[in-house]
């Protein structure tokens, strides 16, 4: 689910495109949280700080996702950090700027709310994941959803996703060398094709039935 290109142009005429270079850190875990983002283009990565200073990826969002929806809590702060991956283009908005859109587009009510519900989902299912699933099933799971459509913003096309085993380790937290030994049984298998930067599901079926 994402917001259609239809759509932006009401953030366009609300907020302001902003350029981001990889790495670049767009907001910060406890920094204010004022404004909205819509992705135009790219991608970024949102974690969170433990107070040990390790970094646990939550999601990694492309073009038509928003996030910062904690701007819409009053004098809240913002519980994860965002990053840009590779180059990314945004357009930031304030809500007392977004607002009067709300009530002239339905669709555009619609959609947040959609988005936001995706969300909270999303975060719950990643609860669940972490209390009760064990590492075959995590990155089963984590293949299977990715591959359900393409989504060539991300560069899954084709039940092919172009993510590094580093990434995948983040989003399923797990370490990166108990990720790789597991993508190379899968692979032994023959349920994915394993090869630099990019992984193809060949058998989805047989992940499946290891989360059954």
């Amino acid at each position: 689910m994402k917001i259609k290109e239809n759509l932006f142009h009401y953030f366009e005429k609300a907020g302001t495109k902003v350029k981001y270079h990889p790495q670049d850190i767009i907001y910060m875990q406890e920094d204010d949280a004022n404004n909205l983002y819509l992705i135009i283009k790219g991608r970024v990565r949102v974690y969170v700080m433990t107070p040990n200073g390790e970094e646990i990826t939550l999601e990694i969002i492309g073009k038509g996702r928003i996030f910062g929806e904690s701007s819409f809590l009053q004098n809240s702060s913002r519980p994860t950090t965002v990053e840009a991956i590779g180059e990314v283009e945004l357009i930031s908005c304030y809500l007392d700027d977004l607002y009067p859109y709300l009530s002239e587009s339905k669709d555009l009510t619609i959609s947040l709310l959609q988005l936001m519900s995706q969300t909270c989902d999303y975060l719950s299912s990643l609860v669940k994941k972490a209390y009760t699933y064990n590492r075959y099933e995590k990155i089963a799971s984590f293949l299977l959803e990715q591959t359900t459509y393409n989504n060539f913003d991300k560069g899954i096309i084709s039940n092919t996703l172009t993510y590094t085993h580093e990434e995948i380790a983040s989003l399923v937290g797990l370490s990166r060398v108990t990720t790789t030994k597991v993508l190379n049984q899968f692979a032994k298998k023959k349920y994915i094709l394993n090869e630099y930067k990019k992984i193809t599901v060949i058998n989805k079926k047989a992940l499946s039935l290891l989360i059954q």
